[in-house]
Formats: structure tokens, sequence, C-alpha cells
């Protein structure tokens, strides 16, 4: 019975250590941020950028629309499902290893 009592009151001295030092390590000490211009403060947080300044460089290269985007993924998709279904049925190394017509395929 003693050694009982004993290990429990070293397993509840040891919760509370583990308490203590959980609290320690969460607690939340950031420095504070004074009140700076919004200019200062978003030259601070602007990320580096080594060639062109975002704010004056034109979007490189034409923009693709959405759909053509998609319907050529799509295609691609089609082409290698198309080429596993024809290496399932007819398993052969020429078949494994040939090339695929899609042009997304570097």
């Amino acid at each position: 019975m003693v050694m009982f009592l004993m290990v429990l009151c070293l397993s509840g001295f040891g919760v509370a250590l583990m308490c203590i030092a959980f609290a320690a390590a969460a607690r939340d000490e950031q420095p504070r941020i004074e009140a700076q211009p919004v200019q200062k403060l978003a030259a601070q947080l602007a990320p580096p950028q080594f060639f062109v300044d975002g704010l004056t460089a034109p979007l490189a290269g034409p923009r693709v629309p959405l759909e053509v985007l998609l319907l050529q993924i799509e295609r691609h998709v089609r082409l290698e499902q198309a080429a596993a279904e024809s290496f399932l049925a007819f398993p052969t190394p020429a078949s494994l290893h040939s090339r695929t017509t899609s042009p997304l395929v570097h």
C-alpha cells in the first residue's frame, strides 16, 4: 500500500512538472510592433525580387484561356489512358516503352 501511494505521488509530481514545462513552452512572447508608416512596413515585408519590380513588370507571355488548358489536359489524360489500356490488353516490352502521342510529354 505504501509503495502504491509513493508511485501515485511521484506520478502526480511528474504530471505537474510536465504541465509547468508545457505552459512555459507554449507562452506567446512576441515583441510588439510599434506604429510605423504603412510604406515602411510594406517595404520591410515585401519579398525580394532580383530581376524585376513586381509593380511595373508586365505579364510574361500571352494569356491562354482556361478552357484551352483544360481541353489539352483532358486530351493528354485520354491518350495516356488509351496507352495504358492497350498495354493491359496486350502486354509487350515494345508497347511498354513506346512513346505517347501526347504533345504535353517532353
